[in-house]
């Protein structure tokens, strides 16, 4: 790690340089003109010496309010560089873990004469390149995401449909482990218009986060119901919970909310931020509730499908660019 700690400590060090740089190059020449303002105001007669007091003070505001907003950019931009340190780091080694794992299994058929320990060979190696191609799958969708070049074919669909693939590919993903999901679906929901892929994929996110983050006495529910207004997608977990200031950033790119916990857990930080991406691209949001010790429930809220006589010419689905 100490190519990640250096990187970290290059981000502050840059960060104090800028900011020394704005105490001599603003701050001080505003201390300066303040006082001038002062001077012109209290101790000058002239009325033309009242207006260039005024002006002065108003440049001092101007200048403050500028000094400001760029300590706030400035740090923000930090942060964000030191989270896509972090990134790049976590990005590294999720795809060295199963490159290594292909290679050791590779070296392995070259010289087992076995038939059973070639097919397991054969297995692990299927396993991982699925693994690896998900992984690379997931950045260059998210990519699209970011770019505003990701496309959602929208159609009627039933709520119950996508929310029985998601389980399926969640299931795929857990082989082995047992499911620990309970799925309360409301009978009667109305459809959505919604890219089931997308939706599907969104639904994983949430579960497999569900699924990192809690232990093994798993209670993890997904739910579906409406109201007059809106349809909810839910995934309700018992783990730790997320303190309430974090919930905000716990949808920022690259973001992990415990980040002890998350160097012990895969992933890239980018789960919730595509959930979201997806929610928007439908029309609708992601609400979260959430208490430390009290495990959390995130909800996707979407729109209902129009009704027949307005879905009659979107039969062939509709097709939009989320930005």
């Amino acid at each position: 790690m100490p190519g990640l700690v250096h990187g970290s400590d290059g981000h502050a060090r840059g960060f104090r340089r800028i900011v020394f740089l704005l105490v001599w190059l603003v701050i001080v020449p505003t201390g300066l003109l303040l006082a001038l303002g002062i001077l012109m105001l209290v101790f000058w007669q002239a009325e033309l010496n009242i207006v260039f007091g005024i002006l002065v003070f108003t440049l001092v505001g101007c200048l403050v309010t500028g000094t400001v907003l760029s300590l706030v950019f400035l740090r923000r931009e930090a942060n964000l560089a030191k989270l896509q340190t972090d990134f790049v780091s976590k990005v590294s080694h999720e795809l060295k873990t199963p490159l290594t794992s292909i290679r050791m299994f590779t070296d392995m058929l070259q010289t087992e004469q076995d038939p059973e320990q070639k097919q397991i060979c054969y297995d692990v190696l299927q396993k991982e390149t699925s693994r690896l191609s998900h992984r690379i799958d997931r950045l260059l969708d998210w990519g699209r995401m970011e770019a505003g070049r990701r496309v959602y074919d929208r159609k009627p669909d039933s709520v119950e449909a996508i929310v029985q693939d998601a389980l399926k590919a969640h299931d795929t993903a857990t082989v082995g482990r047992g499911r620990q999901i309970e799925v309360a679906i409301e009978p009667g929901l109305p459809p959505v218009m919604a890219d089931r892929a997308a939706m599907v994929d969104a639904l994983v996110n949430l579960l497999s986060n569900a699924w990192k983050y809690t232990g093994d006495d798993k209670e993890i529910t997904l739910s579906a119901s409406a109201d007059a207004r809106a349809i909810r997608i839910s995934v309700r977990d018992n783990g730790q919970g997320i303190p309430r200031a974090e919930h905000r950033r716990i949808f920022d790119k690259f973001y992990r909310a415990n980040d002890l916990l998350s160097r012990e857990i895969e992933g890239f930080g980018l789960g919730l931020s595509i959930v979201r991406h997806v929610a928007r691209g439908h029309d609708g949001r992601v609400e979260l509730e959430s208490q430390v010790g009290h495990g959390s429930t995130f909800t996707i809220v979407l729109p209902p499908a129009p009704s027949a006589p307005e879905t009659a010419g979107l039969a062939a689905g509709e097709t939009v660019t989320a930005g």
